[in-house]
């Protein structure tokens, strides 16, 4: 990654420490990164006071973006059963079957050795004011050669070699979304790693730990739900 790409990201990491998020995005850098890589530095500006040092984990977004455009490559991520930022079926949900919904993804960049799959709710309990987020699904080591997850799909019918995390019921595999109150976002996001993995049953702070510096590309399907009644 170029050096002014890595010093941008520094800078955007570290704006929630400035005393004024303007004087931390009016660097040289930022008009290097607004010349080189202009969706980027579009997602820099949305994003810019969202990570810390504290929490590297949340860079990850940031990081993979810069990769996949500089890489000129785009993955994609989509479901047959709800599009992109639209309403996800009662069926996936606890008010259903809660089952996972049918994944399919293309342009994996050549040099990925496995892929992960994280689906997590950044609005609980209340979208209106969010104080966690709650991980629904966590997958590793998906073998590059994957194309798609089957609606409803078991432990035993994953791709082979694929290995699951635990989500926050404390357990592995798919949990619905089930919000308590307000309308929420459910984002999956997969991401094409250059490496596998050692891991057992991780937490998904311990899998972005483990994928940090490791990541390729990535693709984000945002999909929503609301509770009857709620």
């Amino acid at each position: 990654m170029p050096n002014e790409i890595t010093q941008y990201l520094q800078c955007a990491s570290s704006c929630e420490a400035q005393s004024s998020a303007d004087d931390a995005f009016s660097l040289e850098n930022d008009v290097l990164v607004k010349a080189q890589c202009p969706s980027a530095h579009s997602y820099f500006r949305t994003h810019r006071c969202r990570t810390t040092f504290e929490e590297p984990a949340m860079l990850l977004p940031i990081v993979t973006a810069v990769v996949a455009l500089i890489g000129g490559g785009t993955m994609e991520l989509r479901s047959p059963a709800f599009p992109h930022n639209g309403a996800i079926p009662r069926t996936y949900t606890c008010e259903g079957a809660d089952v996972s919904p049918p994944l399919q993804w293309h342009g994996v960049p050549p040099g990925t050795k496995s892929m992960a799959l994280i689906v997590d709710d950044p609005d609980a309990p209340d979208p209106r004011a969010p104080r966690r987020t709650w991980v629904h699904w966590v997958l590793f080591n998906i073998p590059p050669t994957a194309t798609a997850l089957p609606e409803g799909v078991r432990s035993d019918q994953l791709p082979h070699g694929t290995r699951e995390g635990i989500n926050d019921w404390k357990r592995t595999g798919y949990g619905g979304p089930c919000p308590p109150i307000g309308r929420h976002r459910y984002f999956f996001k997969l991401y094409a790693l250059d490496t596998l993995l050692e891991l057992d049953k991780p937490t998904k702070a311990e899998l972005e730990t483990a994928m940090r510096g490791h990541i390729l590309a990535e693709a984000v399907l945002i999909g929503t739900y609301q509770r009857s009644s709620r």
